[in-house]
């Protein structure tokens, strides 16, 4: 179950998340074999004046930002697949979101099969499920 938690820069904006969440549920899916119907994404706005690198605001630079966090079972996808995952995730957001600060990221959580599930069933019970 692939959790996604993306924090945009700027004011809530509905469109550009009906927009993105589509796009980046696909790509992740596709990239890192999930399934849709199990994914979970979040999302949530930051004004500019309160994000900063390096001691200045996204205000300051006159740019945006996101930050988008992903949590999957570890041991389930290639270093290769995350480096893809990566790339594509940022290229993604930065053409959808426009104007981006080089600083915006991607971080990938591994959590341990043991420590992470849904429904309250760990994943690692579920491996071990026929």
């Amino acid at each position: 179950m692939p959790a996604i938690s993306l924090t945009i820069s700027g004011h809530s904006n509905p469109k550009l998340v009906r927009s993105i969440i589509p796009k980046l549920t696909a790509m992740t899916c596709g990239v890192l074999d999930k399934r849709p119907e199990q994914t979970l994404v979040m999302v949530q706005f930051l004004p500019h004046e309160l994000w900063f690198i390096s001691k200045r605001s996204l205000s300051d630079y006159g740019r945006n930002s996101f930050r988008l966090e992903f949590t999957i079972t570890d041991e389930t996808n290639t270093k290769t697949q995350k480096a893809r995952y990566q790339q594509e995730a940022f290229e993604l957001l930065a053409s959808e979101i426009g104007n981006v600060h080089l600083h915006s990221n991607v971080h990938v959580n591994n959590c341990r099969a043991s420590a992470y599930g849904y429904g309250g069933m760990i994943q690692e019970y579920k491996f071990h499920q026929p």
